[in-house]
């Protein structure tokens, strides 16, 4: 278990001042210049010594991620942008960051923003986060009125500028290329790649996406040391990592852990255990609504990390992990994610437009019992061409809980459609 000395975010739950004077008091900014003034080089490589791997989803290592961006400028600006745009259903971990822990973040894009030769940064904010787009721009106002943002950024000598830029609420910029197209003014649609960010990004020059708890950890990761991070979790998948918790535990929250915690012992500690005891579970979601659920016998096993998640055919995504107990109805339960996955589809993708809406329709008739036994492998054949076959993930993210739904609950589905229930989807 995570002692309380080794947690990066000190007032996740909002209990303490989140001013600058706070965050200072809790070793936000101290000895920012310091860090800055090691140099490019030492930046990345400490944190590819950490292992630190993206905390958006994708598990992409962060400090491999910051090394393609080119090392002398040709003329053109680089930029980061942070992905705030926190619409994976289940998942709250973000929020919890820019609402009562901004500087972690802010502090996080100025050094991070200098280690890949970037002179602006922008947070691309959910549409839906009113408070907290109102907390993170109160903490920027501060920084540049005490001089941490702005020229000679936190007596740096790097002049850095950052800006919030607020979404309209579209599951889709959440995509790194889509939130790229969001910012500069167009349609939230996925770019094809190559070319990649790195590349050819934000106004078509140099750019790197991290989500919010990537860069918030930045600051402590560099002051500590890369090893120091590297210490937590299994090989390849280091660090603290902060779990959203939900569904039908006894106590749902937001905790900061190791990384490779035990699912039995991040229930047992933190959330009171399984509503009704561990015989009750039923399912559950390890990652955030776009992985493929685990049943209750496989997840009281889990370790909850990338690599294990992945050997089990799920994985860990944001880690937002939804608990479902014996009394869910695990097939209107993935039906509700299909027609999420529908309604956020951008339509750019043959396979992702006709495909999430075809899913969603024999789900539908699944859940009300009116489908035909055929229509199952049928549906997990359609899947199959939606995935991979799209230019973003969304086509993925769509497919994966129906793949997930008939590995492992093909028996509940089979016995819906011979009893026909006639349950309404509403």
């Amino acid at each position: 278990m995570l002692q309380d000395q080794d947690r990066i975010f000190t007032n996740i739950y909002g209990l303490k001042d989140r001013s600058l004077a706070g965050a200072k008091s809790r070793g936000c900014w101290d000895g920012t210049a310091d860090i800055i003034k090691k140099g490019r080089d030492w930046i990345v490589e400490e944190m590819k010594a950490s292992g630190l791997r993206g905390r958006g989803g994708a598990g992409f290592p962060t400090g491999l991620k910051w090394s393609f961006m080119p090392k002398e400028s040709d003329g053109r600006p680089a930029y980061l942008v942070v992905n705030a745009d926190e619409s994976e259903p289940g998942t709250c971990k973000d929020r919890e960051i820019l609402r009562h822990d901004p500087h972690t973040l802010i502090e996080g894009c100025l050094i991070a923003s200098f280690a890949m030769n970037a002179n602006v940064c922008y947070i691309y904010i959910r549409g839906e986060f009113i408070r907290e787009r109102e907390a993170l721009q109160a903490a920027i106002d501060e920084c540049y009125d005490a001089g941490l943002l702005g020229k000679n950024a936190a007596g740096s000598g790097w002049d850095f500028d950052l800006y919030l830029h607020h979404g309209a609420g579209a599951y889709i910029c959440g995509e790194e290329t889509a939130l790229l197209e969001s910012l500069e003014g167009k349609k939230g649609m996925p770019r094809m790649k190559p070319p990649f960010p790195a590349g050819a990004g934000l106004y078509g020059c140099p750019t790197t996406v991290n989500n919010v708890e990537s860069i918030a950890v930045v600051p402590t990761i560099l002051r500590r040391g890369g090893s120091w991070f590297a210490g937590f979790g299994r090989p390849n998948n280091t660090g603290t990592k902060l779990f959203a918790i939900s569904g039908h535990v006894n106590t749902p929250c937001v905790v900061e852990e190791a990384m490779s915690i035990p699912f039995e012992e991040l229930i047992e500690k933190h959330c009171g255990g399984i509503r009704g005891g561990w015989d009750n579970l039923k399912a559950v979601i390890p990652g955030g609504s776009s992985v493929p659920l685990l049943p209750g016998d496989v997840a009281r096993e889990a370790i909850m990390d990338f690599d294990w998640l992945r050997e089990q055919r799920s994985g860990l995504g944001t880690a937002a992990v939804i608990v479902m107990d014996q009394s869910t109805d695990i097939v209107k339960a993935i039906w509700r994610l299909s027609k999420f996955y529908k309604h956020e589809s951008c339509g750019q993708c043959t396979p992702c437009r006709e495909g999430t809406g075809w899913m969603m329709r024999v789900m539908d008739r699944l859940v009300r019992g009116e489908a035909e036994i055929e229509e199952i492998d049928m549906l997990l054949d359609v899947s199959k061409q939606v995935e991979g076959h799209t230019i973003c993930a969304l086509g993925d993210a769509a497919a994966w809980p129906i793949q997930g739904l008939i590995r492992h609950f093909r028996d509940e589905i089979e016995y819906r459609i011979k009893n026909k229930p006639g349950i309404a989807a509403e």
